[in-house]
Order: C-alpha cells, then sequence, then structure tokens
C-alpha cells in the first residue's frame, strides 16, 4: 500500500509542477498578460496545479512531516492549564476544555458524596 500511495503523491506533484509550469510559460509567451483568454488560461492551470497539489500536502500533514508554523503555538495554547502546585490533572468537559472552578467544586463534593453512601 505504502508504494501506491508514494506513486500517486509523485504523479500528483509532477501534474501540480506541470500545470504551474503551463501557467509560467502562458504568462511569459502571450503577448498582452491582461486579456480574457490569457487570464482565463492562466488561471486555470493555476487551479488545476492546486487541486493536484493539495493530496500531497494533506498526506505529508497526516503523516506528520509537514511543519506548519501557527500549529505548535495553538495546540500548547488549547491545552488545559494545570495548577503547578496541584497534583490532580484538570478536570475536563466533554470538549476536552477545563471546567471552571465552581463546577470542579460540585463535582468534587458529588464524588464525596457517592464514596459515603458506598
Amino acid at each position: 500500500m505504502s508504494k501506491e500511495l508514494r506513486l500517486l503523491n509523485l504523479i500528483c506533484v509532477l501534474a501540480a509542477i506541470v500545470f504551474f509550469a503551463f501557467a509560467v510559460i502562458n504568462l511569459f509567451t502571450s503577448g498582452t498578460v491582461i486579456s480574457t483568454d490569457n487570464l482565463f488560461i492562466t488561471m486555470v492551470c493555476l487551479v488545476m496545479a492546486l487541486i493536484f497539489a493539495v493530496n500531497p500536502l494533506l498526506y505529508l500533514k497526516s503523516e506528520g512531516k509537514l511543519p506548519l508554523p501557527g500549529l505548535k503555538g495553538a495546540t500548547a495554547a488549547s491545552a488545559p492549564s494545570q495548577l503547578p502546585g496541584s497534583k490532580t490533572p484538570p478536570l475536563l468537559d466533554a470538549k476536552g476544555r477545563a471546567v471552571p472552578p465552581d463546577v470542579r467544586a460540585i463535582v468534587s463534593k458529588l464524588g464525596t458524596q457517592t464514596k459515603e453512601a458506598s
């Protein structure tokens, strides 16, 4: 499966390069760049290059080989913070966010009541 995927990504990258090259060649060889026909051909080539480049880029992102500049800071900022002195892990809601202190107090009170009743 890995070889087929590698071949598919190689074909997509080559097609993206070819369409991008067509767009650049069209810009340099045409007499007037701002005509309707030349702009249409250039945009079609650029969109086709983008379509073929998306698949390998998404594959690299899913494998973790594509470094995204804003991704590391966003994951660190969205992670729930824990107080330096506390030894218990933070209480999280269903979406993974830290719950407010009043809700945490209610949950801890309910937890002690159920332990006493048992």
